[in-house]
């Protein structure tokens, strides 16, 4: 299965990097299976850094390594997803110990929802269920340098404005 990672370098030695801000799911390196949404978060990244360029780093990944790693799979938007996903958000302290985790990404517009969910306006099956209307893609975390050996550099495929 090819795997993608949008960034404004060419990584074909990913690397879990701490970051500065809570992630979905937590510290690692992100992917999606989404060619489309690799190439609107380095469009994004190369606005917001006024950057010249950026690169879709493309990976092959074997969905069959899942069961040899400690994995954590999310189909769909369901109320574990949305504990999961508000514990990395919430909880700067919070660690887990899974290798990979697999689910949608809780984008921009899901936040907003998850704010009202958050402050007490929308209860959890309501989140879920206006979640689930959304056209949600889908991310990789690779969380530990075990699981990153799972995945192999293909390219990098130069990205401007």
């Amino acid at each position: 299965m090819k795997l993608y990672h949008g960034s404004l370098e060419i990584v074909s030695n990913p690397e879990i990097r701490t970051s500065n801000r809570t992630l979905d799911y937590g510290m690692g390196f992100y992917t999606t299976t989404s060619f489309e949404q690799a190439e609107a978060w380095v469009k994004r990244r190369i606005k917001e850094k006024n950057a010249d360029k950026g690169y879709i780093n493309e990976y092959e990944f074997d969905k069959g390594a899942l069961d040899k790693f400690n994995s954590l799979i999310f189909e769909n938007p369901t109320d574990e997803w949305v504990d999961f996903v508000m514990a990395n958000r919430t909880n700067k302290d919070f660690i887990h110990s899974y290798d990979i985790v697999y689910g949608p990404v809780a984008n921009d517009r899901v936040y907003a929802a998850f704010a009202l969910y958050e402050g007490g306006l929308l209860d959890k099956q309501t989140l879920i269920a206006e979640l689930k209307v959304y056209k949600l893609v889908d991310q990789f975390l690779f969380h530990t340098k075990e699981a990153l050996r799972a995945i192999v550099f293909i390219e990098a495929k130069e990205v401007t404005l």
